[in-house]
């Protein structure tokens, strides 16, 4: 397991994209894969033809411009090469049966706090853990967060080809209308165990023409926190009275537990946002920026910590050379790097009845990645419990802003009274 780790995308391809030509022969298409190239996608001789041609151009290059001219073709091409040494990476792992038994063992296993590592002196003991670790699923509609709940239960929980969540019409079949999409917040258990030490929360997608909005929403999620069957109206949302007779009950809603994000996965649609940018649409990339950045500076500011996972989907929606070109612009716009917690994920294996890790292993273990990492991130979030003396000062505090509320509205009683005195 831990030589298959080493061919990860962390190696020096940045200042030595040479070694792709080293690199090449290991990942290169075999004639007797043809049935594997649906999800060994960037194998396909075209990408590999195109990107060949640009060390080649490279290497022209640099016999030209000595100094380091032209960096940003240098800068496309390794960060290329970037990608598709983490994607080896993934289908290497993969291949190997125990690479995804092994994080689904982990998964079964964990208990929130458990990937929690010692700092500032604290012990673990004097933090501020949950007894379940939430993951939030954030994203626009039709992006796929609800297929990805399925497709976690489907690999993580075993559930087959069951689907647990309800997922949104196909793309034009509705533009956004409250009355096709969830309006609740729903808890998950993906691996369907009782003592699972996490749960992931599937959101009501936001609306590109309406991100302010969305973007409140998320504010309270962050900060207030969320619980099962929260519901999500919003100001602008056009709703019929059937509609609001079928929400949960309010006082069923408020028994359930109300739990604080730990990190969040912003979804996104890949094939969406890159053909609506090469029509010379830029509002998706935008928006996608907008919901991406709120979320880490949401945790920026509690935690001074960044908890996000960028999942795109729909890639396969796209050709190879575009799958690939369309993850570096997002990443590019958003500011993060194309391998290090981004994943490419076909996420509506289920819905089309084909189990992923016999249909796509390389999907199948990317999303298990992902859902390992976003626990690693979210033991980083836990905040140290409040002392006697933290409780002291708070219960103080209160006691001090009611005093002086008190005061200032028999302040204000005595104003009036001595107006009302001078004027007779």
């Amino acid at each position: 397991m831990k030589d298959q780790l080493l061919f990860s995308s962390d190696e020096s391809t940045t200042d030595h994209p040479d070694d792709y030509s080293n690199s090449s022969r290991s990942i290169a298409p075999n004639d007797n894969d043809s049935d594997n190239n649906n999800y060994y996608w960037w194998r396909w001789a075209a990408e590999f033809d195109h990107v060949k041609k640009m060390q080649m151009k490279l290497d022209h290059e640099r016999l030209i411009f000595p100094g380091g001219g032209r960096a940003s073709s240098h800068f496309t091409a390794a960060a290329r090469m970037r990608v598709v040494r983490e994607l080896e990476r993934l289908a290497l792992v993969s291949t190997h049966q125990e690479g995804v038994n092994e994080l689904r063992h982990k998964l079964l296993m964990y208990r929130s706090g458990d990937f929690w590592m010692p700092t500032g002196g604290l012990a673990k003991e004097n933090m501020d853990i949950p007894p379940v670790a939430t993951i939030l699923l954030v994203g626009f509609s039709a992006s796929g967060k609800s297929s990805l709940v399925n497709l976690m239960y489907s690999v993580l929980g075993r559930s087959g080809l069951v689907p647990f969540a309800q997922t949104s019409p196909p793309p034009g079949s509705f533009s956004n209308n409250p009355k096709s999409t969830s309006m609740i917040l729903k808890e998950h258990n993906v691996l369907r165990s009782l003592r699972s030490g996490f749960c992931v929360y599937d959101s009501r997608g936001f609306d590109y023409n309406r991100i302010g909005e969305g973007l409140q929403e998320l504010s309270s999620w962050m900060s207030d926190g969320i619980h099962h069957n929260q519901v999500c109206l919003r100001p602008g949302d056009d709703v019929e009275e059937s509609v609001l007779t079928n929400l949960p009950d309010m006082d069923v809603i408020s028994k359930f537990a109300r739990r604080k994000v730990n990190c969040a996965m912003v979804v996104a649609n890949m094939a969406e946002i890159y053909k609506a940018f090469q029509a010379g649409d830029s509002k998706p990339m935008d928006a996608t920026k907008q919901l991406f950045c709120s979320v880490n500076n949401a945790f920026t500011n509690i935690y001074n910590d960044e908890s996000t996972i960028l999942i795109l989907t729909h890639g396969d929606m796209l050709t190879t050379e575009e799958r690939i070109e369309g993850r570096l612009k997002i990443c590019e716009c958003l500011g993060v790097s194309e391998t290090s917690g981004v994943y490419d994920i076909v996420t509506c294996l289920s819905e089309y009845g084909f189990l992923a890790e016999e249909s796509d292993p390389v999907s199948a273990y990317a999303l298990s990645e992902a859902v390992y990492m976003a626990l690693l991130l979210s033991d980083r979030t836990h905040s140290p419990k409040k002392t006697l003396g933290d409780w002291a000062v708070l219960i103080l505090s209160s006691i001090m802003c009611f005093l002086a509320s008190i005061f200032g509205l028999l302040a204000q009683i005595c104003l009036t009274l001595g107006r009302h005195s001078k004027d007779v």
